[in-house]
């Protein structure tokens, strides 16, 4: 039940009503709450915002004037927010964009769980990460999540595939004077053939075979064959599910990670963040799941 005291949380972007947010975080209050009795009941509610690019500063102000206890950010705010925050956590400015917001006496506070939802998927397996490779396709503003969680396992070799030269060098640059030991190399499109067979570890940050266009992939079919079979392929994207990159890696024997995973849990450590305790991953997982149309 919803009434004065219930406090807001909420996702802001523009567009939003495609988020999967407010599904999973409510399934998740309203599973703590079944197993609490009725003085330990937590008071939340997930909304999401639609927020105009321009309308940005007026809304966060809002956000602090009705008491807004945290909020998520996609595109096209993560990085706009940030001058807007009284403080931004090292990963954040590591990664250069804030997914997170929550308050303090202090005013708004921004990190990223991007970077820990990426990784959590990949520290179930046992590895020597310091001796692998990964190649990371796309240059945006995903990919700089992927580097930064792929360097916080001390991998040997990040090596990140684009198509425009001049924004490939700008983002090696990005990454020189970063608090993040970065070992970080650049590569055309052109070079994926011979660099696939050398990843452990390959990750998919662009949007190509993304619903509507679930007939195409990133890597064609006889460049994939250079994938080694027990490499790591990761699709951060979830919608289709699976992606056509992702069927490419089973069939020839890869480890395959699809990106509701990282959705999953990038958000349920910011509820862990707001709410200040454990959080039920399972039934998050689980709702999207059921609203997907997909095997639990």
């Amino acid at each position: 039940m919803i009434t004065g005291k219930t406090k807001l949380l909420g996702v802001i972007g523009y567009p939003v009503e495609h988020s999967l947010s407010p599904l999973m975080h409510n399934a998740a209050i309203q599973a703590i709450n079944n197993q609490q009795d009725q003085q330990s009941l937590i008071d939340y509610v997930y909304l999401p915002f639609p927020i105009k690019p321009e309308d940005l500063n007026t809304a966060i102000a809002g956000f602090s004037a009705i008491g807004v206890h945290g909020f998520n950010i996609t595109i096209p705010h993560k990085q706009a927010i940030i001058p807007l925050l009284s403080e931004v956590s090292d990963i954040a400015q590591v990664v250069g964009a804030v997914n997170t917001v929550y308050r303090t006496n202090k005013g708004w506070v921004g990190t990223n769980t991007d970077v820990a939802g990426f990784l959590a998927p990949l520290q179930t397996y046992n590895w020597n990460w310091h001796q692998k490779v990964a190649v990371i396709l796309g240059n945006g503003g995903a990919s700089r999540a992927v580097v930064a969680g792929c360097a916080q396992l001390s991998f040997a070799e990040i090596h990140v595939v684009g198509r425009s030269e001049d924004k490939l060098t700008a983002f090696q640059q990005s990454w020189v004077n970063s608090p993040l030991p970065v070992n970080l190399k650049i590569h055309k499109w052109d070079e994926l053939s011979s660099l696939i067979a050398q990843a452990d570890l390959l990750v998919n940050t662009t949007p190509i075979g993304m619903y509507p266009n679930i007939q195409e992939s990133p890597v064609d079919e006889a460049i994939f064959d250079n994938l080694s079979p027990g490499a790591i392929v990761y699709d951060l994207i979830y919608i289709p599910n699976p992606t056509k990159f992702i069927r490419q890696a089973q069939v020839r024997g890869a480890i395959a990670i699809d990106g509701l995973e990282m959705l999953v849990q990038q958000g349920a450590t910011a509820l862990e963040l707001w709410l200040q305790q454990s959080v039920p991953v399972d039934v998050m997982r689980d709702s999207l799941c059921e609203h997907l149309g997909l095997s639990k």
